[in-house]
Order: C-alpha cells, then structure tokens, then sequence
C-alpha cells in the first residue's frame, strides 16, 4: 500500500502544481515528516486527504481511456500567431527555436512538463494556453490578424 499512496500524492501534487519544495513543506505541516520514505501509511493517507481538501481529484481515468488529441488547426494557429508577431517586428526571433522557448520560459511552471516542440502538444488546454499568450501578445503588438474568427 505505501508505493500507491505515495504515487497517489505525486500525483495530487503535480495536479494542484505543487512542486517538490512546496510538497515537503505540505507533509510536514500535516505530519511533522517532510519526506515521505519517514511516514506510516497513515501518516501518508493523511497528506492526501489534505491533498484532496485542495481539490485533488484521485478519481484515475477509465481503463483505455485516452487523453484528447489537439486538433491539428489548434496548432497551426500557433504557428501563424508566431508568424504574425515576426511580421509585426515584436519578435527578436522569429525561428521555430524561439517558439518553443517562448512556450517553455512560459509554461514550464504552470505545466510541470513541457514538449520539446510545440507540435508535440496534445493537451486542449495546454495549446489554449499557447493561443491565448500569443493573441493578447499580438493584440498589444498591434499585428495584422483578425482575431474575430478564431474568438473561443
């Protein structure tokens, strides 16, 4: 049982965007142990009932279940939002490269992980996330884009 519950608590953490100082500083507030190998299993279950009282949703996902895959249109959006940042001269680079490290000085925090490139993005909201920096971005560049058609 130790192994699920400490899984189930790496979990809740990255789903509420806890990183590791702020999971240790968490554990020990609830048990007076900082690191999990020193808990009981009951110690643990406490943790991740505080986890839950945060808004940790354990429920895991349907067997066969899958994560659902970004419409393709989603990320040439981004491309062309890069692109028109580029023409508009708000970019120093305007390179491939420099968008997907746009993406990861960004994102990073937020998302615990991110792609290498930002065609590897499969997250809806994730790629959401990319759109609308890249649309606010723009509308304060003063880029030509007509954000009416692609409003969400």
């Amino acid at each position: 049982m130790t192994g699920v519950l400490q899984r189930k608590i790496f979990v809740g953490c990255k789903q509420l965007g806890l990183d590791t100082e702020a999971r240790h500083d968490l554990q020990l507030a609830v048990t007076g142990k900082s690191s999990l190998s020193d808990m009981t299993d009951e110690e643990k279950r406490k943790v991740l009932a505080r986890l839950k009282q945060a808004g940790f949703n354990p429920e895991p996902r349907k067997h066969g279940a899958r994560h659902k895959r970004a419409p393709r249109n989603d990320l040439r959006l981004i491309h062309v939002l890069w692109k028109k940042l580029g023409e508009a001269d708000a970019l120093r680079d305007p390179s491939r490269k420099a968008l997907n490290t746009f993406i990861r000085a960004r994102f990073e925090k937020v998302w615990q992980t991110v792609p290498a490139d930002v065609d590897m993005l499969r997250e809806w909201h994730q790629i959401d996330d990319v759109i609308q920096a890249l649309k606010a971005w723009a509308e304060r560049a003063d880029a030509d884009f007509d954000f009416g058609k692609h409003r969400k």
